[in-house]
This record gives C-alpha cells, structure tokens and sequence, in this order.
C-alpha cells in the first residue's frame, strides 16, 4: 500500500496547480519542496520592511490561470486580488527622453504614429492578427498536451485556424516584428520582449512575437506580491487535503522496472506513492534523481542534448524617495538587432558589457504596502548570464551591483545613488544554490524551435510509467501562466491514465 496517491517534487506554480487539481480529484496529495519558500521563481521575500519578488514581476495572458481556478470550484479574481498596469511600460533611451505606452490599444496607436504615421497603421494590423492568434492559441496551444504528433494533429482538428498561424513558428520573432515595423524608434521598444523567453529576437520562434499585443490585454499585479498566485494554489489544495512540506529536500525517485513508485529524502527517508510529480529540471530529474541506467539509449541522448536556458541576475533596491519612473515595467530602449549583437559579442563570449539593458520593474508603483511608508521597491533585471569569461560570479558581484546602480542613476533612475536604503543581489550562481536551478536557468532549457511542444520533455513520462513532468522543463514552457497550464494539462493526463 502506497503513503499517497501523488507525490509531486517541487511547489512551483506547475506542481501546486496539479496538486491543488489532483486533489479535487480525490487523491492524496504530498507536495515536497527543498526551500524554506513555495514559487520558486514566482514568490515574494522581505528585508527590512521592503518586500521584493525573487524573479517574475508581473502576470499576463491570465486566461489559463483562470481555468485553473475554474476546475477548482474558485475564480482567480476571488483567489488573488489583482491591480491592473496601466501604463504597461516606459521605454528609456540612453539620452533620458522616453516612450510610455498605455493600455490602450488606440491610445498605443497614437504614441506610435506620433513616432512613424505609417507604423502606427500598422499597429491595428498587427493587432489584429495577434488578436485572433492568441485566441486561438490559448484554446489549443498553450493549454493542451504537446507529448506526440497525435496531439498536435488533435490541436489543429479542435481549431482549425491553427494551421493559418503555422508560418508564426517558421520565422522568427524578429521577422515578425519587422515584417510590420519600419521604424528604429518603435522597433526600439519591442526588441527587449524576445528575452522574455530566453532567446534573442532573431532566434526565438515568432509565435512569441505576441507579447507586444498581450500586454495590452492587461498586465497585473498581485496585491502582496507575486507569491500571492502560488499562495492562491496552496491554500486551495490545502483545503483539498493537499499537503505541503518546506525544507524537505528530494535526493531520489525509486524506479522498479521502469515503474516509478516512490521518492527517497536527504535524510534517507522513503515515501512511496503511486504517481510522481516532478516540477523541477528535468535533466536534474533524469539524470541525477533517476538515473540514466533507467532509461532508453534513446532518451538518455535526448535528455542530455537539452541546452539550459538563460540565466539572469536580479538585484533588489529599497529607496526612500519616489523613483522617477512612469510604469510598473520600464525597459532600457534596445533595437531588435542591438539584442542580437548582446548576445553574440557578450552571452556567448562570456563577458558582462560595462553598459547594460535590462527591465526596471517598480512594483511598489501598483501596490504602495510593499515598501515603508514613502518608499518604494525596484527589481533590476540588468541583462545577465551564468558563464563568465576568466572569471565567476561570487567575484564579480560587488561590481556588478555598483556598475549597474550608477549607470541606471545617470540616465533612468535619476537621484537613485543617493536614496538606496536596502540592496540585495541574487546572481545566477546564487539562483543555481538557492533555487536549484542549474547554471541559474529561470525557463529550465532553451525554447526556440528545437525545445518546442513535441520537442519539449513530455508531460507524461515516455520511459518511466507513473511519471509525470510540471513547470518549465515541459509544454508550454517557462514562464507564470504556461507553468500553471502545465500543471493542468499534467492533472488531465493523470485523470486519464492513472
């Protein structure tokens, strides 16, 4: 007799949506997470009384979150109180002028003619064509499983349209872009996004080439932090019976003749169950928790091609004035190509530029309780990777901080030297220690085409029966809203098949 029905590896957003929702089903849920914090990269921590998210910042294209809710018996909205971006983001050129788009879509229209006539025209096309995509996308796409070719010609028989969208995952997210856009100023304030999912825009597929539309759909943010939405799942499933244990690190999966039937702790413990989750790396679940012995030639291969995904640094600022800053999100102006240029002459040659890039995020903007009475928190995400050239992270830290925080002062952040009260900096080093994620890989592994859907690690398991994949390293990849649709689609396929 088995301890649980389900024990799932990690309380991410993926293994607490599909904990919460295997346990609506009936089953006995355990939930095993190695830090003292759910959420990995979405959660929430707090020095001397300034409250910083540890990765995510804001959540968007919320319609899967909301079905996850929905299947709980609850709504988003009554779980999370959510506070609407509005403006959705400031762009800022290194001579200090900016660009602030609404979220509007006629007021974005107007911004952009006011910088290119025929650019802004073309933004209603645009628009419309991503409009119908996303619709169709979130219906097929982003919330079914992508395990064989069978599921994808089941995506493409549920609608149709799919198929009118195919050329968006033949090119790219620059061509994308500038298939529609001509001029330097407004392609300067959409070359950043491509980096929201690890690649740069002459990379990553151009299905992702979305993001500038759906931020105008409404962005959010969770009043308390965005450990709220992981908090959200917990405290659901809590109610469900589901239970949660922090510190408690997750050394092996037990695997009897390709069977997984049980997981083996730090400290030796076993606990048997007869379904497990893994809402971790999925190399590191293979590899190390289950070893290549167990696996096909084929897929010990396959698991060991998978290249990480980026890595960034985060450093976090309390200050003790109001920033000068317009929008929750603010982003360092970069043209598409300028992103392309970063990542050959400095990710893949290891050396941090002295001038960076990179998103400002102002999160105590949209929700003032996060900080002291008349101060504010920042999240700087200066543009970052985990292999340095000659030499490593723990080094370079110090300088890191101090260079980014006085090239931010002279152009974005005027007068932030002089009101810095609490800094912090989390490295990639430190997110590979802390959140065990390897080389500091926030997506788990690369998403351009050769990650993708069918690409990707497969929800449930093609060598190990009972094992189930979450979170980043499976469909729909990295990122709030697909790692919660993974563990839908995760809940579903264990309802079906076990």
């Amino acid at each position: 007799m088995a301890d649980y029905d389900v024990i799932i590896i990690g309380a991410g957003n993926g293994g607490l949506t599909a904990g919460a929702l295997l346990s609506k089903q009936g089953r006995s849920v355990l939930i095993l997470e190695q830090s003292e914090r759910i959420g990995g990269c979405c959660s929430t921590f707090e020095k001397d009384g300034y409250h910083f998210d540890v990765g995510a910042s804001i959540v968007e294209v919320i319609r899967g979150i909301e079905i996850a809710f929905e299947m709980l018996g609850t709504t988003f909205q009554k779980e999370v109180e959510l506070i609407s971006c509005d403006p959705v983001m400031t762009i800022i050129d290194r001579d200090g002028s900016r660009i602030t788009y609404p979220l509007s879509i006629d007021g974005t229209a107007e911004v952009i003619a006011s910088l290119s006539a025929e650019d802004g025209k073309r933004w209603y096309d645009f628009v419309a064509y991503m409009a119908e995509f996303v619709e169709v996308a979130l219906d097929t796409f982003f919330t079914e499983p992508a395990d064989t070719m069978g599921d994808m010609l089941r995506m493409a028989q549920k609608d149709r349209r799919l198929l009118k969208f195919l050329p968006l995952f033949l090119h790219s997210y620059q061509d994308v872009i500038q298939s529609y856009f001509k001029d330097e100023r407004v392609l300067k304030t959409m070359g950043y996004q491509s980096l929201y999912f690890g690649h740069p825009p002459a990379v990553i597929p151009g299905a992702f080439a979305l993001i500038p539309y759906t931020e105008h759909m409404g962005i959010y943010y969770p009043r308390g932090g965005m450990i709220q939405i992981p908090e959200a799942f917990r405290r659901v499933g809590e109610k469900l019976g589901m239970e949660v244990r922090l510190n408690t690190l997750v050394k092996r999966v037990m695997v009897r003749n390709r069977r997984a039937h049980g997981v083996v702790l730090a400290d030796g413990t076993e606990i048997t169950a007869r379904v497990i989750v893994s809402n971790i790396n999925a190399r590191t679940l293979y590899l190390d928790m289950i070893g290549a012995d167990h696996l096909p030639a084929l897929a010990r291969i396959g698991i060991k091609s998978y290249r990480y995904s980026k890595a960034v640094p985060m450093i976090y600022v309390g200050v003790d004035y109001t920033p000068p800053l317009k929008s929750h999100h603010n982003i360092i102006a970069i043209t598409p190509e300028g992103v392309n240029r970063y990542w050959r002459e400095n990710v893949e040659q290891g050396r941090l530029p002295e001038e960076n890039f990179g998103l400002i995020c102002w999160s105590s903007h949209a929700d003032p309780t996060l900080a002291p009475a008349g101060h504010h928190v920042l999240n700087l995400i200066p543009e970052g990777f985990y292999h340095l050239a000659g030499t490593e992270w723990d080094k370079e830290k110090p300088r890191f901080i101090e260079r980014t925080l006085r090239c931010l002062d002279t152009f974005a952040v005027p007068g932030l030297m002089d009101h810095i009260k609490v800094v912090e900096c989390a490295t990639p080093l430190d997110f590979e220690r802390r959140l065990l994620l390897p080389e500091g890989a926030i997506y788990a592994f690369q998403q351009d085409l050769s990650a993708a859907a069918i690409f990707r690690p497969s929800a449930r398991s093609k060598s190990i029966q009972s094992l189930y994949l979450t979170g980043s390293s499976t469909h729909p990849g990295g990122g709030v809203p697909t790692t919660i649709s993974s563990g839908v689609i995760a809940a579903k396929l264990i309802d079906q098949y076990e």
